[in-house]
């Protein structure tokens, strides 16, 4: 029993490391955004409204048929009879109708749906290609957030050596009093620090966690993903891909499709409909009815006057056409900024990891050497405490360039119209 237990509880033990330790790469984060995030399921949803609609439109295209019953009773003036006389008839008949041609009516209704359905599929691209952007941004500030906690976990045991090194000189009778509390000083602003990067990386998370629509990441640890750092690609290809990619662009096209298809509805408002009718069934006075009845028919519908609500259909499709004209150059002209402060946040985000790298390097040999000199008792403690800092700030500037470039990496991407 005893030996149950052990092995139980070893394996327990064992258990959960392995759980709490669960990875999570860029590619499973965006996975599970682009499959459960409620904006893209929102999204998706609206463009399956939109083929319902176009659907709708296409049915008027096909004939209506109804199957109808009616019983009345009553007294009426007969006509041929010239006399009032009590009538009671019962009529089970099928109902056909048909719209034989309608100037344009039903086909502009059919490409303003088309245009719309597709307005919605390029609005559910734009929503995906701002949750996969929004996912490795924070994807990447998760991981700078965990590189500053170990920087800044590094620097505090830095100082809290210094510490412990001026409480020695000070009992030797080496260093005055004011190196002991300088350096406990010190060592409590880097404790400091570390609890509010250690904030910051729960605010990370947290923020990852929103980004892919779950409630939190529970116990799961991101994987630094293995992008290179790579030049930035050239402006002009990058400014003409976007133009010609992204989807916020071919969503205008799509509307500016089915603002026409209005306009054409409109304008068919002065135009007739003909249509066609036809029936059959029967009719008696009795039930079940047992006399054959049938009627074919058709109508011609010119419109005349309509209290000029056609001019104003018409001026205002004419109006929503040119307003998505306006809203297509606008667009093209964020397209174009996107792409350029993206381009240049990648080209100054490269520029800044190689400075900052040399930067670490002369920083770090800059601390050794002070600590050294303070531990032989030839340095000060403002040298070593400056040393710390310089190594701190070089250490949290070189993370900071890193992934300021691959967020900005990500954005380009996105300006692109890259998912």
């Amino acid at each position: 029993m005893k030996l149950f237990s052990t092995v139980v509880a070893t394996w327990l033990l064992l258990a959960s490391p392995l759980h709490a330790a669960s990875p999570l790469t860029l590619d499973d984060a965006l996975a599970i955004a682009l499959k459960n995030h409620p904006q893209v399921i929102e999204a998706r949803e609206n463009m399956n409204g939109a083929e319902a609609r176009t659907g709708q439109a296409l049915a008027n295209y096909y004939p209506q048929l109804n199957i109808a019953a009616d019983w009345s009773k009553g007294r009426s003036f007969l006509t041929p009879l010239e006399a009032v006389k009590q009538t009671e008839v019962q009529t089970d008949a099928l109902y056909l109708r048909q719209t034989i041609y309608d100037f344009g009516r039903t086909s502009g209704a059919v490409d303003a749906a088309r245009g719309n359905n597709a307005a919605a599929a390029e609005t559910l691209a734009v929503t995906r290609q701002d949750i996969a952007y929004r996912v490795r941004a924070a994807f990447y500030l998760l991981l700078a957030a965990e590189k500053q906690v170990n920087a800044v976990k590094e620097t505090v045991r830095a100082r809290e050596v210094v510490y412990r090194q001026a409480e020695e000189f000070f009992r030797e009778g080496i260093r005055a009093k004011v190196d002991v509390t300088r350096a406990e000083a010190n060592m409590f602003a880097a404790k400091t620090a570390l609890i509010r990067a250690e904030n910051n990386l729960e605010l990370a998370r947290v923020e990852l966690a929103n980004a892919m629509g779950v409630p939190s990441l529970e116990t799961s640890t991101v994987v630094e993903p293995s992008a290179a750092i790579d030049t930035e690609p050239e402006r002009n290809r990058v400014q003409q891909e976007a133009l010609t990619n992204r989807a916020e662009l071919k969503r205008l096209n799509a509307l500016k499709s089915s603002a026409a298809a209005g306009l054409k509805i409109a304008r068919s408002g002065y135009l007739p409909i003909l249509s066609g009718t036809a029936s059959a069934g029967y009719a008696d006075r009795e039930f079940p009815p047992g006399g054959t009845v049938w009627g074919v028919g058709l109508n011609l519908t010119i419109p005349l006057f309509s209290g000029f609500s056609t001019v104003q259909q018409e001026k205002e499709a004419v109006a929503q056409l040119r307003a998505v004209d306006a809203q297509q150059n606008n667009q093209r002209l964020q397209v174009v900024r996107d792409v350029e402060s993206s381009w240049l946040g990648v080209r100054e985000a490269t520029a800044r990891i190689a400075s900052t790298e040399k930067e670490v390097a002369a920083a770090r040999e800059n601390q050794a050497l002070a600590m050294g000199r303070y531990q032989e008792g030839v340095g000060s403690i403002i040298e070593v405490t400056d040393a710390q800092s310089q190594a701190l700030d070089a250490e949290t500037a070189h993370i900071q360039a890193v992934y300021d470039y691959y967020t900005a990496s990500a954005r380009l991407d996105r300006a692109v119209g890259k998912e």
